[in-house]
């Protein structure tokens, strides 16, 4: 059985980014898994520019970011195996892997990383009345048939959900000749990063249904058309506020899962915020040896934070085959008051180089609050911030020195 020091599952921008960066910290013996046909991951069909603003300090598209990657790692040893799909991995680091040329292969590795990112929520998570007829597309998979692939999958539109990705389709469908007729969100306030709220919707004059949900959608074969309804804040229907729609293509933009069936079956304990891995300070998961960085740990919304986190697991993951690091339990990390979650959940301080990085979300929209990091129940500091939004992942960088006589736990809250 031939044995790697490190096989990365994803050939999207954050295994590409960790997989470089194991090779900088000088373990070459390095093998990515990915089972598209080609490198990138879900950058290949965001032909958006808004890319590398943080990582190269240009704007570029999706497509043209990951090049970038990808071009340094075919200057390196790493070894790359396309059109390839992870069928199992052990706890004890073994991967079981099938592609046409190979058929069934069994490895050992010395480490993992996982960095498969992310899938979408359907129709079947929402449980919208209505017959099962065509024209009901996620928003990610019409991206894809659009932008690569050259099909446009519908005429006259109505999206649900404000995540980004749909988004960026009304704006992609009206270009290509599409009538986008409005976009639905359940939520007070949109999903969507504000510079995607003006560019895609406020500049072709695209109407935000907030506090609306589908709650019908008609047509046997073909989607005919939808009702939306507004809802309380328990998401009761408001009776008389139904609205109609003639459409003949519903776009999803409800949410994404980060991508763990190969960390369920081995038992990897999954954070019920964010249902990707409980990780510590070096983006080790609950099993030795196998790590997670990316969208397959928590959902980002920028792929410069993908990049810049997965270069941190990677360094980590050298250390590891280098038998550097220290694998004691240390102190939890853990979401207060006003925070949806946190990531690391627990820090080794013997780990922590100079400083860490604390990345996290908001529960709800905040104006002119604090970000309050506790120490074992003291103030350690309060950090000032105009505005908080849930679309927008937070950090906090605390220096090793501020935390090095921790005991039981570092807390984040907001606070008005």
């Amino acid at each position: 059985m031939k044995t790697i020091d490190c096989v990365v599952i994803g050939g999207g921008s954050a295994g590409l980014s960790a997989a470089l960066e194991v090779t900088r910290q000088g373990i070459h013996n390095v093998l990515i898994l990915e089972r598209d046909v080609e490198l990138g991951g879900i950058l290949n069909q965001c032909i958006h520019n808004g890319f590398g603003l943080h990582t190269f300090n240009e704007e570029l598209t999706g497509p043209a970011y990951a090049e970038r990657f990808i071009q340094e790692l075919n200057n390196s040893s790493i070894e790359v195996k396309c059109n390839t799909t992870v069928i199992q991995i052990t706890k004890d680091k073994k991967i079981i892997y099938c592609n046409p040329e190979e058929g069934y292969v069994t490895i050992q590795a010395k480490a993992i990383l996982l960095a498969m990112g992310c899938r979408e929520r359907t129709r079947g998570a929402l449980a919208i009345p209505g017959y099962r007829s065509s024209g009901i597309w996620t928003a990610g998979t019409a991206q894809r048939y659009l932008n690569m692939d050259g099909y446009l999958c519908g005429k006259k539109v109505f999206i649900l959900g404000s995540g980004d990705i749909g988004l960026i389709m009304a704006r992609r469908m009206t270009l290509e000749g599409a009538t986008v007729l409005g976009v639905a969100e359940i939520m007070p306030y949109s999903n969507g990063l504000p510079r995607n709220m003006k560019q895609c919707l406020e500049d072709f004059n695209i109407p935000l249904y907030l506090s609306h949900m589908v709650t019908d959608i008609e047509g046997l074969e073909r989607v005919e058309g939808i009702v939306i309804s507004e809802v309380d804040e328990k998401r009761n229907i408001i009776e008389g506020s139904q609205k109609h729609f003639d459409v003949d293509t519903l776009l999803l933009s409800v949410g994404l899962i980060p991508e763990n069936a190969l960390s369920e079956e081995i038992d990897i304990d999954l954070n019920p915020r964010t249902k990707g891995p409980f990780v510590n300070e070096s983006y080790s998961t609950t099993c030795e040896g196998i790590f997670a960085c990316g969208n397959v740990l928590h959902v980002h919304d920028l792929v410069d934070f993908v990049s810049q986190e997965a270069k941190n697991a990677g360094r980590m993951v050298a250390k590891y085959i280098k038998n550097e690091l220290d694998h004691d339990y240390g102190f939890k990390c853990i979401q207060g008051a006003g925070v949806s979650y946190c990531i690391p959940n627990t820090i080794n301080i013997k780990n922590v180089d100079n400083k860490i990085e604390i990345y996290f979300r908001v529960l709800n929209p905040n104006k002119n609050a604090k970000i309050r990091i506790l120490k074992d129940g003291q103030v350690l500091k309060e950090i000032k911030r105009p505005h908080l939004n849930p679309a927008e992942m937070e950090k906090v960088i605390l220096d090793k020195n501020e935390i090095d006589d921790c005991k039981n736990q570092i807390e984040i809250e907001v606070v008005a």
